[in-house]
Formats: C-alpha cells, sequence, structure tokens
C-alpha cells in the first residue's frame, strides 16, 4: 500500500479548506449557501445552550456572512430540504440523507435503549393524538403529575414518549417555534422523491467514509466510527477495498506518528498556496463541525481545547462557554463570551491567548480579532462590548484596543 506524505502544515489547509474556513464566502450566499454548507459539512450541530447565538446558527455563520436564522427555518418547515436527527448528536441533515438515518431509527425500535425506558402505552397515545390532530409541540401534552418540568431527566411522559417516537422515526421534527420541537408523522414531512430504503451494512460504510473524506479532507478510522456503534469492521473493510480500487489514498502526516489518514488524490492535488491565505479570523462555536473532534485539532493544530460548561464552576479554567480563536491556519487562544441581552452588551467574559504566542503575533491579530468581535456582537444584537480578564496579564493593554 502506498502511502502519501505530506506536511502538517499542508494536513491544516486541507481540513481547513474543506471546511470552510480557509478562505471567505467558500460556500457562497443566502439559501444556497446554507444548503451547500451543510452537505459539504454532512451536518450541523443543534445546542439548546444560548449564551451566545446557538450552535447551529454560529456555525452556519461561521461560513457565510449573511446568514439569515430565517432561512434555515424555512429550508426546515417550507421547502423540506433538511430534516432533523441524530449525527453524532442532535444535528440540521441534508433531506436526501434521510435513508442513512433508518440504521440508528432502527436499532431504537428494535429495543436499543435512548435516554428513558420505553412507555409503549404513551406512546401510542401520543401518536394517535399526532395522527388525529395534526403536528403537536411537547407542550400541547399536560402532565398528570404535579413536578414542574425541568431538566431532560425530569421530562414529562409525552415528550419521553415523543422523543422515543422521534429517535424511532416514527415522528419526525417538522419545524420548531421558538427553539421548541414540532413534532409530525414522517409521511406528511418527507418529500415524495426521498428515498426510504434501508442501507445495507456495506453502503452505510461507503455514506459515512464518503462524509468524512469530503467534510474533513483528511479522516481517520477513529473519527469515521465515532460514537457510532458495532461498524468499525465494515467500515475498515471498505476503507481497504476502496485502497485496493485506488479510490482513495492513504495519507501519512509528518509528526504524527501511528495514525493513518484517509483521502482521495483530487484533494491532495487541489492544496491551496499559503501564500493565497488571506488573513481570516474566526471565533468558533465549541460545537462546530471543525472543533468538535478534539483529538484532530491536537494532533493537526497542538491546540488543546475543553469545553467547560459541563464542568463545576471552581474547576473550570478557561471559562463556560469559551469560543477557540482561530487565525489563518493556527488557533491563537479562546473567548470566554456571553451576550446578555437586555443591556445589548457583548461580555468577553475571560480572553486567552495562547502560552506560546508572541507579543509580535498578538500585535498582528488584534486588528483582525476586533473587526471579528464587532461582527460578532453584531450577530448576537450587541451594540456594547466588555472585556472582564485577559491571560497573560501581560496582553490586557492589546486586548483593550479589541473595543477601543
Amino acid at each position: 500500500m502506498q502511502v502519501h506524505k505530506i506536511h502538517k502544515k499542508q494536513a491544516r489547509q486541507l481540513f481547513l479548506q474543506a471546511q470552510g474556513l480557509l478562505f471567505p464566502k467558500q460556500f457562497g450566499l443566502g439559501k444556497e449557501g446554507i444548503l451547500k454548507a451543510l452537505r459539504q459539512l454532512s451536518y450541523i450541530q443543534i445546542d439548546s445552550i444560548s449564551v451566545v447565538r446557538r450552535a447551529h446558527h454560529h456555525t452556519l455563520w461561521t461560513r457565510l456572512p449573511d446568514y439569515q436564522a430565517a432561512v434555515l427555518g424555512d429550508l426546515q418547515a417550507k421547502e423540506r430540504q433538511i430534516l432533523e436527527y441524530w449525527s453524532h448528536a442532535a444535528a440540521y441533515l441534508p433531506m436526501e440523507d434521510y435513508r442513512f438515518c433508518l440504521p440508528r431509527m432502527n436499532a431504537f425500535a428494535s429495543g436499543e435503549r435512548h435516554w428513558f425506558k420505553k412507555d409503549p402505552k404513551m406512546m401510542g397515545y401520543v401518536l394517535d393524538r399526532i395522527k388525529a390532530e395534526g403536528a403537536l409541540k411537547a407542550r400541547d401534552f399536560k402532565r398528570d403529575d404535579q413536578q414542574k418540568s425541568g431538566q431532560w431527566w425530569n421530562w414529562k411522559p409525552a415528550k419521553k414518549a415523543l422523543e422515543q417516537l422521534f429517535m424511532e422515526g416514527k415522528l419526525m421534527v417538522s419545524r420548531r417555534e421558538n427553539f421548541q420541537k414540532v413534532y409530525d408523522l414522517p409521511e406528511r414531512v418527507l418529500p415524495s422523491h426521498i428515498q426510504t430504503s434501508t442501507p445495507t451494512p456495506k453502503e452505510y460504510a461507503h455514506f459515512l467514509i464518503d462524509n468524512a473524506i469530503r467534510s474533513f479532507a483528511l479522516t481517520s478510522l477513529p473519527e469515521i466510527v465515532y460514537l457510532r456503534k458495532g461498524i468499525k469492521k465494515i467500515v475498515q473493510t471498505v476503507l481497504n477495498e476502496l485502497l485496493e480500487d485506488k479510490k482513495i489514498v492513504a495519507v501519512q502526516v509528518e509528526g504524527i506518528d501511528h495514525q493513518l489518514f484517509y483521502s482521495t488524490k483530487q484533494h491532495l492535488q487541489n492544496l491551496p498556496p499559503t501564500a493565497t491565505t488571506p488573513k481570516l479570523v474566526h471565533l468558533l462555536s465549541p460545537f462546530d463541525n471543525a472543533i468538535i473532534q478534539r483529538k484532530r485539532i491536537a494532533q493537526l493544530f497542538d491546540f488543546q481545547y475543553k469545553i467547560e460548561c459541563y464542568i463545576p464552576k471552581n474547576k473550570r479554567v478557561n471559562g463556560y462557554f469559551s469560543l477557540p480563536i482561530l487565525w489563518n491556519t493556527q488557533f491563537m487562544g479562546q473567548v470566554d463570551a456571553k451576550a446578555e441581552r437586555k443591556t445589548a452588551t457583548l461580555h468577553l467574559r475571560h480572553l486567552v491567548f495562547e502560552k506560546n504566542s508572541t507579543s509580535a503575533q498578538i500585535a498582528n491579530l488584534i486588528p483582525f480579532l476586533a473587526q471579528k468581535i464587532r461582527q460578532f456582537a453584531h450577530f448576537n444584537d450587541c451594540q456594547h462590548l466588555v472585556i472582564e480578564r485577559v491571560t497573560p496579564v501581560e496582553y490586557t493593554n492589546f486586548a483593550y484596543e479589541l473595543i477601543d
């Protein structure tokens, strides 16, 4: 087996180009830009945390400067070009990929447990109501006990049933209203041209491999099977067949030992010249496709990132919801941000520069970072900026240039 060897700098460029982060407006603009981005990235993660704009909006805005949340809503509710289901987490997916959700749906329908124990009686009641009344939200079902609805583990029985039916594919999310899911029958949501046949294990493996290479340019077996049960063997078999047929190539990245990557000759031939890379800054969501695989980011960029919203406050180092700062092909730090809507103020609660950054690098970064932070504030409907803390403290004067 021939193994192509590339430098880590080249690997970074390939990865960022595939992710739509190397050049401005790589996916175009407007509705078509959203669809092109979604198809290229294969999914956009949905998350409920809203200290800044939610992850799905943030991830698309990062790549589409004219992004409008209402357009995403229309693509789901009116045009039926996207759907909600599960990737490694809750996500928006291209509607044409529906059939590749079926293996997971079938597994849950066959008894695999999601979050809760099944309640067949409640599931039947919920399904009957939606059949008779049309699309419904969880709040359309009253609790039959005295508990208040709260965290996911305290969901009312009807909400648990809705989620179970959704995971089994017996219900779909037809739209969202104020972030609340509106559930309906698949036959009322799925366009008539969408294939509904369950893929074979080999077809599913091909789908996962194609998605990973398209989305990341370079991928590995652990990344392809990430959080997917029982498919490692068939994916490795298909990878070997594709290598033998010369439809993909094996790649070794300099400095990353004992890790084989997979790509295509086309990707390697389309490596962008370094000189053409513009000076771009991105503030990435913690759930951005480019950052979600922490091991890859550590390998390619020598950047150690950990989201801290799920750990106790006294153990946080960088902040509750810290956004990685990507400058061209280098991660320069992260900023814990919070949008206070009542005062239209974006709080930079903790701006952290990487320890190996030099004062010259920071000075070069600041003008570009200042522009991006102003854009991000506007995206979050904020007019004012406040910086609360800077690490290392000797860069505080640089940081305050951001709000001058």
